[in-house]
């Protein structure tokens, strides 16, 4: 036992003594393979080394910039808000009055707030005349209508021309020349204004007077939807006669409301003393004009 060495397992004649016998396998001559060196800046601990930071505090940070913008944007509209306020106010004490154009709904041309403008003693009278305003869009659209109607049926297309001019002409006409100024004088209690609505709100009743008529003068007053054409036509064409009453009906029933609105319009004037402003404004601008 000595006696015995004990060679180094790791060396190329080495024979594993628990193989047995003779069966033992020879040593292998081959060395274990080393491993690949390691990059010089494995171990490296100075850089620094980004770590998340936590979910629910990154939603924090994110809330409150939000939440700061927000106020940002809040004090910006307050004070653009105090600006338009100030300014609106000084027109007021200026007098200069500022329209927001709001009618018709659909595409905004013009001014209309009767609730807003009118006093509201005068507001009743001021929606009657809107009504005949209305009511004189739609008898010149029904007319078309049925002017178009007599022209596809054989009739004459100048009719359906004349048609298309009273409907170009009335509408915008009619909002010009009598109810804007009816809406100012209430608006503004001018007398002026007055004068101008009485003038062409004669001429609007005498039209529509005319229109439920229509006498035999032009075309044969077919290119209106009154009384007379009515009659010739439902003999010969029984369908274009009754659109030429219908027109007759809505021509008869804008004739009496416009009456009656006419009637109050005077009467709230010449109670008022608007009257002998009228005639004072007359005769100062006939002796200004000498």
């Amino acid at each position: 036992m000595a006696g015995h060495r004990y060679d180094n397992p790791y060396e190329e004649d080495y024979v594993n003594p628990f193989s047995g016998g003779h069966h033992a396998r020879p040593a292998s001559h081959s060395r274990p393979v080393p491993l690949p060196p390691e990059p010089a800046d494995f171990y490296d601990h100075g850089g620094a080394i980004d770590i998340p930071l936590d979910p629910v505090e990154s939603k924090y940070q994110e809330l409150k910039r939000k939440e700061k913008e927000l106020q940002a944007k809040e004090a910006e509209l307050s004070r653009r808000e105090k600006e338009v306020r100030l300014l609106e106010e000084a027109a007021a004490r200026a007098g200069i009055v500022l329209e927001v154009r709001n009618w018709p709904p659909f595409c905004p041309i013009i001014h209309h707030d009767i609730a807003k403008d009118i006093p509201i003693h005068l507001q009743r009278l001021q929606y009657a005349a809107f009504a005949t305003y209305l009511g004189l869009i739609l008898c010149l659209f029904w007319n078309v209508l049925a002017v178009t109607a007599a022209w596809f049926k054989g009739g004459d297309v100048k009719i359906w021309f004349l048609a298309i001019i009273y409907f170009i002409l009335g509408v915008p006409g009619a909002y010009l020349l009598w109810y804007r100024p009816l809406y100012r004088a209430f608006r503004k209690d001018g007398a002026l204004n007055y004068g101008r609505f009485f003038l062409f709100y004669i001429l609007h009743v005498g039209y529509c007077i005319f229109a439920a008529v229509a006498p035999p003068i032009i075309f044969k007053g077919k290119s209106l939807t009154g009384i007379f054409p009515a009659m010739n036509i439902i003999d010969k064409k029984p369908l274009i006669g009754i659109f030429y009453f219908i027109g007759f009906g809505l021509y008869c029933a804008e004739s009496v409301l416009s009456i009656w609105v006419i009637q109050q319009v005077y009467m709230y004037f010449r109670g008022s003393g608007k009257a002998a402003e009228r005639k004072l404004e007359a005769a100062l601008a006939e002796r200004a004009g000498r």
